[in-house]
């Protein structure tokens, strides 16, 4: 008898704990001051420890960074896809164009000269004042950071304000300047399928004050362009320098008319991904294309047109809408195209592209094969290399999407997409897999123990129902676990 009362104090204390947890009983906790009010602390040094502390949230949840995906490929409806980010202090919204072929992070400033004020694609564009978040810094010319970036002309110095800088031109012909600020990331970061947990992380981004060419324009405008190449300048080489995330990232881009898709740091895992390594010492991600077939044959090209050489060879680009392959490249990809329809449709050109008037379904169009080191195979059916242009008298008039051009062969959205594509900057290699964006996928990232977790992250790019995760989880939790201590406490006392 007298082992029994023990137990029994115990159930009921855990049942009144349960009680007040279940039905919202009062329950008092004492909280003490961790700095004495006789004590004064500066705030910077309240805003330091914070930033530690913040780093050590998102070192120790060991999850997977999260990006949400909009636009599309499609160069008739948006022609980009977009992310979201939200930067300083309070966070601040940013919709920039997820790009692979550029390093840095730039948002438009306050007083900026040519940045557009609306947009077409229905977003509210903001401007990124760093007068108004109490933990930017601007970064000064002395700054170690800055001097990463000069080595890849991602970044310059103005002796006269001592600021660190930028210039960028684009292969379009539009352009940005301005400069260097360093502030928080916010990051949402997946933990065990569903559960997520707000983190962030201080980065070095651009702060742009001029803009020119088309990103003045505002039919596709943004308020930024958000690099992901390898250089270190590149959110993705900041995070993993500091020790958060992974030298890895993902991305599988839906091609429909509705867009979207996933993009995560860390490696999405499929089992029929192929990878090609990186050409060493190259800017871009830049791949060694040896042959391309067409329905299985390979086409007769010089050997010249595949050279990885300076300001050549094949770079991946998802800042790029479609596909552009050099000269020596291109006329012998159109004419087999065309050579293997000829007797179903009929070849017109248009405005100097190749198209097609088709009565039929487009699924006569042959298989093309980009065959790259390594033995990996990029395979386009019809619909991943066509455009459909407009109809004349009820026939669908579709041209070829893939453009010539002088120099690099880009791959851009319009062959990336409904694929999934890895970029192991860790393993210097790139690798891709046929696969449908709109379903889940598993991805892995090594923690700080060495471990791989595996967690759902694609069907979590919608935000809005991911706050309350945590909270209808507490409970649950604390009943399995006052019920496992309640049976163990059965067992000594029997």
């Amino acid at each position: 008898m007298a082992a029994v009362l023990p137990l029994g104090i115990l159930v009921a204390v855990l049942l009144l704990l349960v009680a007040g947890v279940m039905g919202h009983l009062p329950v008092t906790l004492t909280l003490e001051r961790a700095i004495p009010a006789s004590h004064k602390v500066e705030l910077s040094q309240l805003i330091a420890r914070d930033r530690v502390r913040h780093g050590r949230l998102l070192q120790s949840a060991a999850g997977v960074v999260d990006f949400s995906v909009e636009g599309t490929y499609d160069p008739f409806v948006v022609g980009l896809y977009y992310t979201k980010v939200q930067l300083g202090s309070p966070p601040r919204e940013f919709h920039v164009q997820i790009d692979t072929g550029s390093d840095v992070l730039w948002v438009s400033c306050s007083s900026c000269n040519g940045c557009p004020g609306t947009s077409g694609l229905q977003i509210q564009l903001n401007f990124f004042d760093p007068s108004s978040s109490s933990t930017a810094s601007l970064v000064r010319c002395s700054d170690q950071r800055c001097s990463l970036g000069l080595n890849s002309a991602d970044s310059g110095c103005s002796s006269e304000s001592n600021q660190c800088s930028y210039t960028f031109q684009y292969g379009d012909g539009s352009g940005t300047s301005g400069y260097y600020v360093a502030d928080f990331l916010h990051l949402d970061t997946i933990l065990q399928g569903s559960l997520t947990t707000n983190s962030t992380a201080q980065i070095m981004f651009g702060c742009s004050t001029m803009q020119t060419g088309d990103l003045t324009k505002s039919d596709r405008a943004v308020d930024g362009i958000f690099g992901f190449g390898q250089q270190a300048m590149s959110v993705i080489s900041q995070l993993s320098s500091q020790g958060l995330t992974p030298r890895v990232f993902s991305h599988c881009l839906k091609g429909d008319s509705n867009g979207g898709g996933i993009l995560v740091l860390g490696e999405i895992v499929e089992p029929n991904i192929v990878y090609s390594p990186l050409v060493p010492s190259q800017p871009h991600y830049n791949l060694n294309l040896q042959s391309i077939s067409v329905n299985g044959q390979t086409l007769p090209i010089d050997q010249s047109a595949f050279s990885t050489s300076s300001n050549k060879g094949t770079i991946v680009d998802t800042g790029t809408t479609l596909a552009y392959l050099t000269e020596a490249a291109y006329d012998p990809l159109i004419n087999a195209i065309t050579s293997s329809v000829s007797q179903s449709v009929r070849p017109v050109l248009t405005k100097g592209n190749q198209c097609f008037l088709i009565t039929s379904s487009t699924a006569i169009f042959p298989q093309i094969s980009f065959n790259f080191a390594g033995g990996a195979s990029l395979i386009l059916n019809a619909q991943e290399y066509l455009i459909q242009q407009n109809s004349v008298g009820g026939t669908a008039v579709w041209c070829i999407g893939i453009q010539k051009i002088q120099g690099q062969t880009i791959l851009g959205d319009l062959v990336l997409k409904d694929k999934i594509f890895v970029y192991d900057l860790a393993g210097q290699r790139i690798g891709w897999s046929n696969y449908d964006c709109s379903m889940s996928v598993n991805v892995s990232t090594t923690s700080n123990t060495g471990r791989s977790e595996f967690v759902n992250a694609g069907q979590l790019s919608d935000n809005s129902s991911r706050r309350n995760v945590p909270q209808k989880l507490i409970p649950k939790c604390i009943i399995a676990f006052l019920l496992h201590i309640c049976m163990l406490g059965s067992y000594l006392f029997l």
